[in-house]
């Protein structure tokens, strides 16, 4: 598989900076029903408890909880379609970055910083304060001037990586919905 070059990815800025800000889309939902598997879902089911329904993230075991059980601050992971697009380059491949979501919505620390509350579908989800960061799957995946782009200090600022939220109200998410600011 081809990976962007560094001059490419920084060549796609611009774009990423004129996402949406207050109200976007939900270009994609992807289901992760084990490590390394990924379902594409046309809708998904948001809970408090459990996060997106039939995704393993509440059997993941977490060094930041005592118990080792699910950290709820990482219940979901949301990234820009847009950064998406431009490190996988295919559609297709977008769920290789491992989110749940693929919004098209700007997703910087200025846009959406920690506690921002979102709707989409019928559901509200908050934004947390774990940091979302690029790792050796990534890199894997996408190359190594991916993983750069993505945890450079421009990258991190604008969340390319995405960011982390928590579910708040459950309801249900289709792809297509519209994603808003509260």
């Amino acid at each position: 598989m081809t990976h962007r070059t560094e001059a490419e990815l920084e060549a796609v800025l611009d774009h990423i900076r004129q996402a949406p800000s207050e109200q976007g889309t939900v270009e994609l939902i992807v289901g992760r029903p084990a490590e390394d598997e990924r379902e594409v879902l046309a809708e998904g089911e948001l809970t408090v408890a459990e996060g997106l329904l039939g995704d393993n993230w509440i059997a993941r075991p977490s060094k930041m909880t005592p118990d080792g059980s699910a950290y709820v601050e990482t219940q979901l992971t949301l990234m820009n379609a847009r950064a998406a697009d431009a490190v996988a380059i295919e559609r297709d491949r977008w769920p290789l970055a491992g989110d749940q979501f693929y919004v098209d919505l700007d997703l910087s620390e200025e846009n959406v910083p920690p506690g921002t509350r979102l709707v989409i579908g019928d559901a509200v989800i908050e934004v947390t304060a774990e940091p979302h960061l690029g790792c050796a799957k990534f890199r894997e995946r996408f190359g190594a001037a991916a993983l750069k782009f993505v945890n450079s200090p421009v990258g991190r600022e604008l969340h390319l990586r995405g960011i982390n939220a928590k579910v708040i109200e459950p309801g249900v998410i289709r792809q297509g919905d519209v994603l808003r600011k509260i």
